[in-house]
């Protein structure tokens, strides 16, 4: 992976796809670290952080997330989740902010020289190829580690660059809780 000190550099942090990508790895991100991480690398812009949230919830173990994020230096963007019910019947609830995500991508591109996008999904492949178009290189920031691979092969191909999270425990991880069994000996 390619960085610059004096590129300007934008994160884009799909919440939903990084936070299913981290259970699979049982990887505990420190987002400081990361933010500290790509400032060391170059010019962070901005980090932004999109996820949609219950709002008919009491309480969401994500909004004190957001709270420290929108704090410490990301730009939390969200949506509420909408409601529907499925064509079997089953109720269900929905929160895509790819097109939020998408949107905001491509309005910065030329603005920026480099973009890290958070996500696998393979619906962002033609977002990335719109940027590109600016000159502004891409590097996705995902897992093949997973099985099955949550960085998808389009996303994957279109991207200038790929950054394994499994790989980068040391620098943007939080370390992992030792468990340790203790006997009675009585």
């Amino acid at each position: 992976m390619a960085f610059y000190p004096d590129e300007r550099i934008a994160i884009f942090i799909d919440g939903a796809n990084l936070y299913s990508t981290l259970k699979q790895l049982d990887f505990d991100i420190d987002y400081k670290k990361m933010l500290m991480f790509f400032k060391d690398k170059s010019r962070l812009i901005r980090a932004n952080y999109y996820t949609a949230i219950r709002e008919d919830d009491d309480y969401s173990p994500i909004k004190p997330l957001m709270d420290w994020l929108d704090y410490n230096g990301f730009h939390v963007i969200t949506k509420p989740t909408k409601n529907y019910t499925d064509r079997d019947g089953r109720s269900r609830i929905k929160g895509n902010m790819d097109v939020e995500i998408v949107v905001d991508m491509i309005e910065l591109a030329p603005h920026v020289d480099h973009i890290v996008l958070a996500s696998g999904d393979g619906d962002f492949a033609a977002a990335v190829h719109a940027v590109q178009k600016h000159g502004t290189r891409v590097t996705v920031l995902s897992s093949m580690a997973t099985r099955p691979s949550m960085l998808s092969d389009d996303l994957r191909r279109a991207a200038n660059d790929c950054m394994e999270l499994d790989d980068m425990g040391d620098l943007i991880g939080r370390p992992r809780r030792e468990y340790t069994d203790y006997e009675d000996d009585a």
